[in-house]
């Protein structure tokens, strides 16, 4: 899998591209090796229909600031050309996909987006990973403490630069966490090798007190909070 990925946005005129809706917006944000790296795409298009009112009072892009942009025949090489062989993040993918291989469709190609690029639905990812929770992007951002509060409509590249910081949140594991102090533990290979102690069977067996339980939970709970979801400790089952 390339290393380049892409997130990925649109804004659109309505909500079937089968009824003739079109992609106004496109914002890409460029992702390597994980890390954002300030290259990005960004295009305004001009539809072949007026944008639906229910639509604009979500993005706020009106038909008039639309009558003078480029159309997406215009564009669209460009666009193939910046996203061509990378992994596409999306966030309900389903729906940018089926927008943006309508449109190629009606543009005569023969390509549809998975045959250019590997397809991610993070919605898909959040899902999985908080099941019976919101999902949208306002709710991840605030369940992963992201800044969003700029974010007073919908707007293609804008919700890319927040979708990156979501997804690295999301797929990023418990990486960063100090466990232990300076020095406490081995490494690997190092030291004595481990030995059985004659007469281990019969060692007391001293159970936590009501106390440290809490205080064990207390420490569980932060590092959920530090990984945004559930830390391997709690699928492990006390015998």
């Amino acid at each position: 899998m390339s290393t380049r990925q892409i997130v990925m946005d649109t804004e659109t005129t309505g909500l079937e591209p089968e009824e003739g809706h079109n992609i106004i917006e496109i914002g890409c944000v460029e992702m390597e090796k994980r890390r954002v790296t300030g290259n990005t795409y960004h295009q305004y298009i001009r539809p072949d229909r007026e944008v639906d009112a229910e639509a604009m009072a979500v993005h706020g892009i009106s038909n008039e600031f639309l009558a003078d942009k480029p159309s997406f025949a215009d564009v669209v090489d460009q666009f193939l050309d910046f996203v061509r062989g990378a992994e596409l993040i999306i966030h309900n993918a389903a729906f940018d996909v089926g927008f943006l291989d309508k449109e190629l469709e009606r543009n005569g190609y023969t390509e549809r987006m998975a045959d250019i690029c590997t397809i991610t639905d993070s919605l898909a990812l959040a899902r999985r990973k908080h099941p019976g929770a919101k999902n949208n992007l306002d709710a991840l951002c605030r369940r992963y403490e992201i800044d969003n509060s700029h974010r007073e409509l919908h707007g293609a590249l804008l919700d890319s630069e927040i979708l990156a910081d979501v997804y690295l949140a999301l797929t990023g594991g418990q990486t960063s966490l100090q466990l232990g102090q300076e020095g406490s533990g081995g490494d690997e290979g190092g030291g004595e090798p481990l030995r059985r102690v004659e007469g281990a069977d019969d060692l007391a067996v001293v159970r936590a007190s009501a106390d440290e339980q809490a205080e064990h939970e207390a420490f569980l709970n932060l590092l959920d909070k530090k990984v945004g979801g559930s830390c391997v400790w709690r699928s492990t089952t006390a015998e």
